[in-house]
């Protein structure tokens, strides 16, 4: 059995993403998906296709600018489709594609422990600044 050496194992880690190596490309997923917008965007779309207008009444808060921007890396990435049906004017539906659906868990799971325990950090943020 072959020894191999710290730079080896290194480069061997980044070969099998480890986001923990700062050169590791699944840091800027990361990034991406814990954007508060994708964080939003992904449970909103779980139900079924929909139009940038109807996003835009469900998300409420982002602008169009940040939603075409976020759709746009998503489907980039592989986790939206963006569908053009032509007739006037013209309609525009983005769902989530398989990939989106298996990130759908994570993203609901993470939206709903936020929605738990809100109170929770609320009462840890008035403790922390309390202190001297």
């Amino acid at each position: 059995m072959a020894t191999t050496s710290a730079a080896q194992r290194r480069e061997q880690a980044k070969r099998d993403y480890d986001a923990f190596l700062e050169g590791c490309p699944t840091r800027e997923l990361l990034s991406r998906l814990t954007d508060k917008w994708v964080a939003l965007v992904i449970p909103a779309l779980a139900g079924g296709p929909l139009r940038h207008g109807e996003l835009a009444r469900r998300i409420a808060g982002v602008s169009q600018k940040m939603l075409t921007q976020t759709l746009r890396t998503l489907e980039r990435d592989g986790l939206v489709t963006r569908t053009v049906t032509l007739s006037v004017p013209v309609c525009v539906d983005y769902a989530l594609t398989p990939l989106g659906h298996e990130l759908f868990p994570v993203m609901v799971a993470i939206k709903n422990w936020a929605e738990t325990h809100m109170d929770r950090v609320f009462e840890a943020r008035t403790q922390f600044d309390a202190r001297p």
